[in-house]
């Protein structure tokens, strides 16, 4: 059975532990022996782990990975020795510079950058934010990691929807509650939160949306009643929190360990290549028509 290595970030991040159950549900559908392993968040101890399959037997390496990388441009010399063992590789949700030389290198391996649009996910958050506050108004934005390409490519697209009429700030976490807990409360201790009230609070994974609804209902009870923004949008995750009030809206983003695993399935059958880059599509939930405003619980 044909073995591939999925490389994700943290166990306790809710839509890290769908993908790493899309994948074993996928590779098993697929006849793929898959072995997911958790980097924890350091970039340091995803490029140990993937090392070690890389440098091991031949015999006994994987046929390709499939990685989100704690830090995308920082796997370049790993993707390298992978393509060099004959080691598909598969990146995902990161924009990276070396693909393209990768794949002119090792034209019969899959080489591809597959994830969610992310530019979108940001263009449809934008949306919510106006559905919301129709005459503009300031935008408290709860991002992932700064270099993050996910972080970048959503901010970008928030602020190109929003546009003028919206003020914008944004503050970092690592997509878990704690951290978009611990960003909101930095944040008010800063003389800059005295004079920027926010109207809306976008979170751009759910979990951090639920982390800064947290905080500020704990340190700014006058601003109980604001609307928040997530996205990831799991039906146990931000849909229900959408269902149960805590959320005003989210982005559902679909997971990309199946679409990768089945780029890999099919190469393995065919010798079909995947292109330089699949883009996922996202979508809000509820529908833009939908976004209401409503009182906080």
């Amino acid at each position: 059975m044909p073995k591939v290595v999925v490389g994700l970030l943290k166990a306790e991040q809710e839509f890290q532990r769908l993908q790493a159950k899309d994948a074993r549900e996928t590779g098993a559908r697929l006849g793929l022996e898959v072995e997911v392993v958790f980097a924890e968040g350091h970039a340091v101890v995803q490029i140990q782990q993937l090392f070690r399959f890389i440098h091991a037997p031949e015999a006994e390496r994987p046929r390709a990975i499939v990685v989100e990388a704690a830090t995308a441009e920082g796997l370049e010399r790993v993707a390298r020795n992978a393509a060099k063992a004959a080691i598909g590789w598969i990146l995902v949700n990161a924009r990276v510079s070396y693909v393209d030389e990768l794949r002119n290198d090792h034209p019969g391996l899959p080489i591809t950058m597959l994830g969610t649009d992310n530019a979108e996910a940001g263009r449809l958050q934008g949306r919510q934010c106006r559905a919301l506050l129709p005459k503009g108004g300031n935008v408290l934005c709860v991002q992932g990691p700064a270099d993050s390409t996910a972080t970048q490519d959503r901010f970008a697209g928030l602020k190109e929807t929003l546009g003028s009429g919206f003020e914008v700030r944004g503050l970092n976490g690592d997509w878990t509650e704690a951290s978009g807990e611990k960003a909101i409360a930095g944040w008010l201790r800063l003389k800059t939160a005295e004079t920027f009230r926010p109207d809306v609070v976008v979170g751009q994974n759910d979990s951090m949306a639920a982390g800064a609804r947290k905080a500020l209902r704990a340190l700014r009870r006058e601003w109980a009643d604001l609307p928040f923004l997530g996205c990831d949008g799991l039906p146990e995750g931000g849909q229900k929190l959408v269902a149960e009030g805590v959320l005003a809206a989210t982005v559902v983003t679909p997971s990309n360990t199946g679409p990768a695993l089945e780029i890999v399935a099919r190469w393995l059958r065919t010798s079909e290549l995947p292109p330089p880059a699949v883009r996922l599509g996202p979508r809000s939930h509820p529908p833009e028509g939908q976004i209401r405003r409503r009182g906080g619980r």
